[in-house]
């Protein structure tokens, strides 16, 4: 028989693996190797086949030193399709359509539509919503894919399909979490016949299979209905649950009263099938009608090291509560104490009733956004759900729809007073080659090309040394952090100001006709701060005039007393 459990245990998540590797490379191309290039700037390197696509730095005022990696393959809800309502479908629907155009980094399903990770067994899973008929939304199911190093991923059947009257319209957002004896369990959010959210659970078939393959869902569903007070059809996405000192799990749904007010409703079971809301909700907002896709999560104030959900501890944690508003579809978080005994969240980092005041995770193209907790690396990991800027038919010829972001590790700043966020370190294994340059002088007004580089993939980092950053100009005091994106909007990287604009053209033609231009503008607050205003312009990204072209933009707090700004820049294309 040889060798006790641990032996035992080891030699059959070997197995699994070795059946893992078995059956990846031909579903998803990011298990491919990427050509690396560092400097104090990264630069992309191509494959052969990436065309005239180039990479220039520019800048009216900055320093540079550069590191750029690359690598050298390529891959051949209403309110979700937002972009397609300010871009509608032509009524000829022309499509520029191209598998070559399939993200090389971000992890996406081999086909159609996407939109609550964990690690089991050594196994990394990913559910994500999936239109299993159609690059469209409707249709929505569970996907399910496994990875041992969440870039390599491994598509399974779908996990949960609409099969009863408690989600006959659908299997939508909820969250994983492990129960004691290593029991996974999902809790997630069904529309049942009659059109109104309900929240289920489903359960392992089989809680030997490694893989997790089948799910059931026991005939006690529903376990959550919307109570009085509230709307039916606007309760939705459990979190993830947590255990307090008294035994109870506790999980946060995302409701809207008939006041129109959102809230964070608090449930707690002993059992984890009767389940009862609390008498007040874990938090309540008046600056938006409904808030979703609610995480609710501790982070250590010590260091790096990442927390479990039930991690109650009050003097070495902080929880952070994530909320994405369905206003404006944005993700934004707060930071501050939960206190158990009165089952209550106390924000430390908001002082007003105003979400154009709070923090958010991403500026970008970023939504529904869901951490979960690496127990074997000790770390917070977050993933989210990235739109595409596609009309519909080019979806459909293309086959597919959204893709996910590319993981990243995230902790608690020094400050205690917001996020820090870093893409996982595997992905650095995707890097074959590196290219570096150092202290480039930009002259005003310039633009550098990095010649010899052609890349539509690539993994870029960036240092730019600003000696005259005291001159910066004072930042418009009628802005709020929400407006950072209107700001990018109005002054592009061709509108000089005293600090920027200085920064990075990626996908750029030879003639600068098309061109992604993300740049940096360093502002000075009245009380003497340094706010720096960091914009990505995709407006010239492309010719075609049917893509949804924004220019995206975030005010970034930058610790200026060195001069130095970092960027690190993942091309995907």
């Amino acid at each position: 028989m040889g060798g006790g459990n641990g032996q035992k245990s080891r030699t059959a998540r070997e197995r699994n693996m070795e059946k893992m590797k078995a059956t990846k490379g031909s579903q998803l191309e990011s298990n491919k190797k990427v050509v690396n290039i560092q400097v104090s700037l990264f630069l992309p390197i191509p494959s052969e086949d990436e065309g005239s696509s180039k990479i220039l730095s520019m800048a009216w005022l900055s320093f540079i030193s550069l590191l750029l990696c690359l690598p050298a393959f390529r891959n051949d809800g209403d309110e979700f399709f937002r972009r397609h309502f300010l871009n509608p479908d032509p009524e000829k629907a022309f499509s520029i359509a191209s598998k070559q155009y399939r993200t090389a980094f971000h992890f996406q399903p081999p086909q159609n539509w996407i939109n609550g990770p964990m690690l089991y067994n050594g196994i990394y899973h990913l559910f994500y919503q999936y239109n299993p008929f159609s690059a469209k939304w409707g249709n929505i199911t569970w996907g399910h894919s496994i990875s041992g190093d969440l870039i390599n991923w491994t598509p399974l059947d779908i996990a949960l399909r609409p099969s009863d009257p408690f989600d006959l319209h659908g299997c939508w957002s909820g969250s994983a979490t492990i129960l004691p004896g290593n029991k996974p369990i999902i809790l997630y959010t069904g529309i049942n016949e009659a059109g109104y959210n309900v929240q289920n659970i489903a359960l392992p078939k089989n809680i030997s299979d490694p893989f997790l393959l089948e799910w059931v869902k026991p005939p006690y569903n529903p376990v959550m209905i919307a109570a009085d007070g509230f709307n039916a059809t606007q309760f939705r996405d459990p979190s993830t649950c947590w255990q307090g000192k008294d035994g109870f799990w506790r999980t946060t749904v995302g409701a809207e009263d008939f006041e129109m007010k959102a809230k964070a409703l608090l449930y707690k079971s002993e059992d984890f099938v009767r389940w009862t809301r609390a008498q007040r909700p874990l938090f309540s907002t008046n600056s938006s009608s409904m808030i979703e896709c609610v995480d609710f999560f501790p982070v250590s104030v010590k260091g790096k090291r990442g927390l479990g959900s039930s991690s109650t501890d009050s003097v070495e944690a902080k929880y952070v509560l994530k909320m994405g508003v369905f206003d404006n579809t944005h993700d934004y978080y707060l930071i501050g104490r939960y206190m158990e005994e009165l089952d209550e969240f106390i924000p430390e980092n908001a002082f007003e009733d105003d979400h154009r005041l709070w923090a958010r995770y991403d500026y970008g193209s970023f939504y529904a956004s869901k951490t979960f907790f690496d127990a074997e690396k000790k770390r917070r990991i977050l993933w989210a759900w990235s739109n595409e800027s596609d009309t519909i038919s080019d979806d459909i010829v293309k086959g597919w729809a959204g893709l996910q972001i590319v993981p990243r590790t995230v902790w608690l700043d020094d400050n205690g007073k917001q996020l820090v966020q870093w893409p996982i370190r595997e992905l650095e294994s995707l890097r074959l080659k590196k290219v570096e340059l150092k202290h480039i002088e930009l002259s005003e007004g310039g633009v550098v090309e990095i010649k010899g580089v052609k890349a539509s993939q690539a993994d870029i980092e960036m240092e730019f040394e600003i000696p005259e950053f005291r001159k910066a100009e004072l930042m418009n005091h009628e802005w709020k952090l929400d407006d950072a994106q209107m700001a990018c909007h109005q002054m592009d990287a061709s509108i000089r100001g005293s600090i920027g604009p200085f920064g990075l053209l990626v996908l750029a033609s030879h003639n600068l006709e098309e061109h992604t231009a993300i740049f940096f503008r360093v502002f000075r607050s009245r009380t003497g701060d340094y706010i720096v205003l960091m914009c990505s312009d995709q407006r010239k990204s492309s010719l075609w005039p049917e893509l949804y072209k924004p220019a995206f933009g975030g005010f970034v707090p930058v610790d200026m007393k060195e001069g130095r700004i970092s960027l690190r820049t993942l091309v995907s294309l």
